[in-house]
């Protein structure tokens, strides 16, 4: 049936019959009237982006399982992101074909089977049921604590249940008598829920359709002589109702069909459904076709699934104020602490009102290029007669014109510019109405992620988009250009959209990057950023074949960075154009687009910038070939030591402990900085909580400049946790008190790198000063040059010693700090312009100059009130800022260093007689298995393994390759981890140089990682080319 715009556009403003949905698999899935937007995601795991903008514009979700394979990894993704944006999912169980075809299971084998499965999914449903109401639980725990700490003294009783008995989460779970299951198999065309059958065999055995809905699926079976429903199918070896009734029939279908191919007993089965099948399908050679023609007229997978989406998933109307809440809350902030016209906006959202006085709150999700030919505007439409006509005339007009030559070069340039805007890519913003109705040519505010609504307080009272409004950081005014309808691939042009609906809004590619939030009220916050399970890591270098292109490459990369919501693009230090994506699928669709439609040019992609952070670990008690290092006699390698010391400058002191001590080059200043490796727990701790430690940054600026930052209660409560787990993970003596003496993090001022404050006489404001300022603290001061110290340690903390790259899990503890700054400035300056130190952080320099420009005024004032006169942003700032970033790299490499590769986590499913050749290609690229476990019922292995994200390049083709196919691995980014070997390894006790021999050139896999990145980068590499080389001698001559 075809629908005309006109009947869509009827259906749009019954907000009651829209269902949004969408469709999230990882496999091939093919009364009244309702509205369906329906949303197809790509399985892939390198493409969960695209199913995160897909989940935020819907309220439902069809979870999509084989069933085969079962609950796979990505089936566990994308179920926790529908449950984390609040939408209600149905389940459809597919494939089931292949259960009778495939794995010949017998009727009573598959229902076990399907159990299992639907356990499977229930179970990952609970986990993440169960882990919300702890979380739950503890936040009124905390709460409830802190508003009985006055009654301390009483009685106390505590509750030891977790809050799980008394929550109802019956509606969580998939259930086929609930109708939220579906069965199907989309390649033969047929699909049920039980209801149809409760229904059909009420009739039939005079059974109410209730009592069988009930019975239908579980432990039930049919007791023939007393014509009733018994418990106990599997106690009493009985076949379960669901195998009787259900399976047993669709089994015999196959078997009479596909199998046996018994035309009689086909027919039989036709007639008694009372089916009408062409004689040229019965007739056909391949048996599916017959099979499919006979299913989807006896049990149509579309009329299952349209009936379960329309029966069981909500409208827009029955968003839930959870959900609203979560969606405006940016950030940490909680709802209750947004400003009072936002918080007013709820009723908006949820009333999902299509009146002309409510306000418009759209969401975009992405925005998505289309071309210009696609666009409605461009489309051709059928001519009518007169048309036609009218045409024909201006035809024979041109013809005639044809012949002066003087306009042919005219018309050669009008075609090719016409030719030109036709090839353009146009941007559609995705998006979702969820208040009002917006319509053509409207005028309305465009909201970026960053966008703060309480700055719409400062606007006047009643303002509105029309009027000229004051210039407010993330938020533009702009007027809608176009509305579409997405009809699959076509675009049709509208009016106005109701509250609801899902559509598509043109011209917006200037005021909108990948996603943004448009409103007629300035009150209106941005919604919650989108959260993507794939993190972009894998990077290229893009440049074109021809240097002349570079504009258009330029072009390309901006148009990609906008359609795609994961990728990002990005101009190293280097002059470099860096392509980042999720992953080598990821990457492999990024550049066709770039190649075909972006650019339109051909392109030179480097090899895969692999990442990789440096860290210091404690010295090893074991040497290369697991002996006790203590108990050994060190052979002479004393010229391998003597060339490390070389290697330091002089004026640079080290001392046994690891201390090293360097003074500035004209003298005036004597840094002391120890290294020291963090606690694996504290650097994972550090990387979580990025976020809290840039608000604490954010506020220690806004102190020096004697500025108030109002943070939320939540975000305080969130720093004092982080501050507790830091203090409760630093323990022993050398850690004793550092969390209160941490100066700064790094780099780039929230890294999981520490600098630690352990100068004796030196009491600064400490990082957590939003914690104590309701407490009377005595101010402390900031010594001159403090700031310089910090820019010192975050350039150390950007670029390691071994190879440039960041570092990682690095202490810094600065325990000397010497200045003389008696000297007169004239004299210093001149010092400085006499020595004239290499100064490669200018541009640092003078960023931190306009950060820090009230701080700087007020360490001159101090300084010419104590008779001095210092420059904290002089030349010697720049000296101080060089010399405590040597320290640093010295501090760094006085310890054993390690470099650390970024792992992949890699789920692999594969059947027992190609795991061998799995494993071969496993250990080939240094990948570790972490757990191999069998699937219940089947013959398939279930193995997670951790990998290289260096070694990963080709994995998955090769494992298919190897494996003919049957097996197939998920790769997402997990974790950093510390690579084992030393880089700068060589032999020094006696058992090494016999395992290992004089030369010791056996690979060494951490010194493979550091030459290779050392040779991209241009730095020097040690290596030897020639060895024992020989001029070549000939018999004939001996020259």
């Amino acid at each position: 049936m075809v629908l005309h715009l006109e009947k869509i556009i009827a259906l749009q403003k019954k907000t009651s019959c829209i269902r949004n949905l969408c469709i999230l698999a990882h496999v091939d899935h093919g009364g009244n009237e309702y509205l369906i937007n329906l949303i197809d995601s790509p399985g892939h795991v390198d493409f969960s982006s695209e199913v995160s903008t897909a989940v935020r514009l819907c309220d439902g979700a069809i979870i999509v399982v084989d069933a085969v394979e079962g609950v796979c990894p990505q089936t566990q993704v994308v179920l926790r992101q529908a449950w984390l944006e609040n939408i209600r999912p149905v389940l459809v169980i597919n494939k089931i074909d292949r259960l009778i075809v495939e794995l010949k299971l017998t009727s009573q084998e598959a229902f076990t089977h399907l159990q299992k499965i639907l356990e499977q999914v229930n179970a990952v449903t609970g986990s993440l049921f169960t882990s919300k109401v702890l979380e739950e639980r503890a936040e009124k725990d905390a709460e409830a604590q802190s508003s009985c700490t006055e009654n301390s003294s009483a009685d106390q009783v505590y509750d030891w249940s977790a809050g799980l008995e008394e929550t109802d989460d019956s509606d969580l779970y998939f259930s086929p008598d609930r109708g939220n299951v579906v069965f199907a198999s989309a390649i033969d065309g047929w699909g049920f829920r039980i209801h149809q059958f409760a229904e059909m065999y009420s009739q039939k055995m005079g059974i109410r359709s209730s009592v069988l809905l009930k019975t239908l699926w579980g432990d039930f079976y049919l007791n023939a002589k007393a014509q009733k429903i018994m418990k106990g199918a599997q106690s009493k070896g009985k076949k379960p109702l669901f195998v009787q009734l259900v399976l047993d029939n669709i089994w015999s279908m196959y078997d009479a069909v596909v199998t046996r191919r018994d035309k009689e007993k086909v027919e039989k089965m036709v007639t008694s459904l009372g089916l009408k099948v062409m004689s040229r399908d019965l007739r056909h050679s391949d048996p599916k076709v017959l099979l499919s023609a006979i299913c989807s007229q006896w049990l149509p997978v579309s009329q299952a699934v349209l009936s379960m989406v329309c029966e069981k998933l909500p409208c827009p109307a029955e968003i839930s104020a959870e959900r609203v809440e979560k969606l405006m809350s940016v950030g940490a902030r909680r709802f209750d602490s947004l400003p009072e016209k936002t918080q007013e906006l709820k009723k908006a959202f949820l009333d999902c009102s299509a009146d002309d006085t409510a306000p418009v709150i759209v969401f975009v999700s992405k925005m998505f290029a289309v071309d210009s030919k696609a666009l409605p505007q461009n489309k051709q439409r059928p001519l009518t007669q007169e048309e036609i006509s009218q045409r024909r005339e201006l035809a024979r007009q041109r013809h005639a014109e044809r012949q002066a030559a003087n306009q042919s070069a005219e018309k050669a340039l009008s075609v090719k510019a016409a030719v030109e805007e036709e090839s353009k890519e146009h941007f559609v913003a995705f998006a979702r109405v969820y208040s009002g109705i917006i319509r053509k040519g409207q005028k309305v505010f465009v909201l970026g992620p960053k966008y703060n609504p309480s700055l719409a307080l400062r606007l006047p009272e009643g303002c509105s988009v029309a009027d000229v409004l004051p210039s407010i950081p993330h938020m533009a005014c702009c007027t809608v250009d176009r509305l579409y309808l997405l009809m699959g691939r076509e675009l049709e042009d509208l009016d106005e959209v109701p509250s609801g609906n899902v559509l598509g809004i043109g011209g917006m590619e200037e005021f909108i990057l990948k996603s943004a939030t448009i409103s007629t009220s300035p009150a209106c916050p941005p919604f919650t950023p989108l959260s993507f399970e794939a993190t972009p890591i894998v990077r290229v270098a893009v440049e074109p074949k021809h240097p002349s292109e570079m504009p258009k490459l330029v072009r390309g990369m901006r148009l990609l960075n906008q359609a795609d919501p994961c990728a990002e693009v990005l101009i190293q230090e280097t002059g470099e154009h860096v392509l980042v994506t999720a992953g080598e699928v990821h990457l492999q669709r990024c550049l066709d687009d770039l190649r075909e439609r972006f650019a339109k040019i051909e392109i030179s992609v480097s090899e895969p910038i692999i990442p990789f952070r440096e860290t210091v670990i404690r010295p090893p008690k074991m040497d290369m070939v697991n002996e006790d290092l203590g108990k050994q006699q060190k052979v002479a390698v004393i010229h391998q030591v003597k060339e490390e010391q070389m290697k330091i400058p002089e004026g640079v002191q080290v001392d046994s402990t690891g201390l090293v001590t360097l003074t500035t080059s004209n003298k005036m200043a004597t840094v002391g900085v120890r290294a020291i490796p963090l606690p694996e727990e504290v650097t994972r701790l550090l990387e979580d909580n990025v976020e809290l430690i840039r608000t604490m940054e954010q506020f220690s600026l806004f102190a020096w400049e004697d500025k108030t930052l109002d943070i939320n209660q939540k975000i305080l409560e969130n720093i004092q946790d982080f501050k507790v787990k830091l203090e409760s993970n630093l323990q022993g003596h050398k850690w004793r008190g550092a969390v209160e003496h941490i100066w700064a993090f790094g780099p780039r001022r929230f890294g999981p790198n520490i600098l630690l404050n352990n100068i004796e006489g030196y009491r600064r404001p400490s990082v957590w000063q939003c914690l104590e300022r309701e407490k009377e603290t005595e101010r402390a001061e900031i010594r001159d040059f403090d700031n310089s110290i910090v820019s010192g340690f975050q350039l150390a903390t950007l670029s390691g010693p071994m190879c440039e790259e960041p570092l990682m899990g690095v202490c810094f503890s600065v325990e000397t700090w010497d200045m003389k700054i008696s000297v007169p400035q004239a004299q210093q300056d001149s010092v400085d312009e006499d020595s004239q130190p290499s100064e490669p952080n200018n541009d640092d320099q003078s960023e931190r100059s306009d950060m820090h420009e009230t701080s700087s005024n007020r360490s001159r004032s101090r300084a010419e009130a104590a008779g001095g006169s210092v420059d904290c942003y002089g030349p010697f700032s720049g000296q101080l800022i060089a010399a405590m970033k040597d320290t640093c790299r010295y501090a760094f490499q006085a310890k054993p260093q390690r470099l650390m590769a970024a792992m992949y986590t890699c789920e692999i499913m594969a059947t027992a007689e190609v795991l061998g050749r799995m494993y071969a290609v496993l250990s080939k690229r240094e990948g570790r298995v972490l757990q191999e476990e069998m699937k219940e019922g089947t013959d398939m292995f279930i193995i997670k393994a951790v990998l290289p994200v260096a070694e990963s390049f080709g994995f998955a083709d090769e494992i298919r390759k190897r494996t003919s196919g049957l097996a197939s691995p998920q790769l997402v980014f997990s974790h950093w981890e510390v690579i084992g070997s030393d880089p700068f390894w060589v032999p020094t006790t006696e058992e090494e140089y016999l395992h290992f021999g004089e030369k010791a050139d056996s690979a060494n896999q951490a010194l493979k990682y550091r030459n290779a990145v050392r040779r991209r980068k241009g730095l020097y590499v040690e290596e030897k080319l020639v060895e024992h080389a020989e001029k070549q001698r000939t018999l004939s001559k001996n020259k």
